[in-house]
């Protein structure tokens, strides 16, 4: 097995991109989590794609356009984890007073960090987490 630093591929960053059923719902999930809107895409003056930043990590999203059926599910067997060096217990508390409904409290993990949990509107999950 390779080590990180013997990859044939050396990525810096990543920047998933999420088609979402209700666009500003979502943005204003992420803002309550801390990120910002850093690029808007329009078409026809009708906001259909956000570019998200907190810190360093962007996070795209779009609306779907309904294409594939409404009843598509999204978030199926895709977990986002965001790795933070803030207070966890702080930043849990800060997103729970910005009205997100934490999955699972602050807790103590099995590979050495604190995390809680949380579901973006259309169903992506999300841990985030700091190692302790």
């Amino acid at each position: 097995m390779a080590t990180t630093t013997e990859t044939a591929l050396q990525v810096k960053t990543i920047s998933p991109s999420l088609t979402v059923n209700d666009l500003q719902k979502s943005i204003r999930f992420f803002e309550g989590l801390g990120f910002a809107v850093d690029e808007k895409w329009e078409d026809k003056g009708v906001l259909i794609g956000v570019m998200l930043r907190a810190g360093q990590a962007e996070i795209g999203l779009s609306q779907d356009d309904w294409k594939k059926g409404r009843d598509r599910q999204k978030g199926v067997g895709v977990r986002i984890s965001l790795s933070t060096t803030q207070n966890i217990d702080q930043l849990a508390k800060r997103v729970k007073d910005a009205g997100i409904t934490l999955d699972s409290e602050v807790q103590d993990t099995e590979w050495g960090s604190r995390a809680f949990q949380v579901t973006e509107p259309s169903g992506f999950k999300l841990t985030i987490y700091s190692q302790t």
